[in-house]
């Protein structure tokens, strides 16, 4: 068994996240992969209306059924959470509340699945090893970092031990640029779906997510319901995740991957010029090897220039870099920063 992080590790690793930083707000930031097409206008407006005077409702009545008519499932399913890891924290201390020792890892993924895991003493295995049936599977489509899409995934979701908890990551589903989603809707309701639509809007400074409880396991759904702080989301979260719903905002998204597509194409043809391997990818973001390696010296270098990028080996991907889709006029600024380099 490949063990990625063993129970008795002590040792937690620095937070490795992208955007802005010490330095603050980077005028040309690869490092996020926030929709480089945003701001969305009508998102934009709900926050800007939001009545921040008054606590939202601390049930999210309103906000649950507008998400469940979107996604054409029951309200009672919907689970608001904080942010996508405070949900990744929620479901891994409840499923270690219950007796769950195991948790199963893509081959590169978000690091906070491993670090909640950690943090609740489970340990952290890669997919494909032997665990127990009662384990806590995270799936990514597409990924992070390399987007891509999983590997037979419906097969995999179908194999899954019915004692198994199940939870997939749709932070860039929104954003996916080939292809779809292969899963039918009995494959979606066996795993938890988590849906983070900030970056999708533009707007990742507000935090703010949900997740769609599967059919069955009621008893982890209750339990997540009952380990929510009050109030996981406020007044400016809730009016963003009802915004993204309307069919003006799903319109102006869907004109954004119609821009993104040919940026992509530039982006992935201008890193090629630098003599980078362009790694496959269907998302707003692509993976690249640049040429004699030294990853941390370039990143530090290029964020000197104004320029940020996002260092993979945090992902298990030492000497690659993961690169948002930008504009043109960012690309270009990447590609002089690169060659002033030398």
């Amino acid at each position: 068994m490949r063990i990625l992080d063993p129970m008795s590790s002590s040792s937690f690793p620095p937070i490795v996240h992208g955007g802005p930083d010490a330095l603050g707000v980077p005028a040309h930031d690869f490092s996020s992969n926030g929709n480089a097409c945003g701001p969305c206008p009508a998102a934009l407006a709900a926050l800007q209306a939001a009545d921040a005077e008054h606590y939202p409702d601390p049930h999210y009545t309103a906000l649950r059924e507008t998400l469940a008519r979107f996604h054409g499932v029951d309200a009672s399913r919907i689970v608001v959470a904080a942010s996508a890891s405070e949900f990744i924290f929620r479901i891994t201390a409840a499923f270690a509340a219950r007796g769950g020792r195991y948790v199963v890892l893509p081959p590169h993924s978000y690091g906070d699945y491993r670090r909640a895991a950690r943090a609740w003493g489970l340990t952290a295995v890669a997919r494909g090893a032997p665990v127990e049936p009662a384990a806590l599977h995270w799936y990514c489509d597409p990924s992070s970092p390399l987007g891509q899409a999983e590997p037979a995934f419906g097969a995999g979701i179908d194999a899954l031990p019915p004692a198994a908890c199940g939870v997939l990551d749709l932070a860039y589903e929104p954003l996916r640029l080939e292809g779809a989603l292969a899963l039918d809707a009995v494959q979606r309701d066996r795993v938890w779906q988590l849906w983070t639509p900030n970056k999708a809007m533009g707007l990742t400074g507000i935090r703010a997510a949900y997740a769609i409880a599967p059919r069955a396991d009621r008893t982890l759904h209750e339990a997540l319901l009952q380990m929510a702080p009050s109030w996981p989301a406020g007044v400016h979260g809730v009016a963003l995740l009802e915004a993204w719903t309307r069919p003006d905002a799903q319109q102006w998204l869907a004109g954004c991957r119609a821009t993104l597509r040919p940026w992509k194409a530039r982006q992935q043809a201008l890193c090629e010029d630098l003599g980078w391997t362009v790694l496959p990818s269907v998302g707003n973001f692509i993976g690249v090897r640049p040429a004699g390696g030294g990853v941390p010296a370039l990143a530090a270098a290029l964020r000197a220039r104004g320029v940020k990028v996002r260092d993979a080996a945090s992902f298990g991907l030492p000497e690659a870099l993961r690169l948002a889709v930008l504009p043109p006029a960012s690309q270009d600024a990447l590609r002089d920063a690169v060659r002033s380099l030398g």
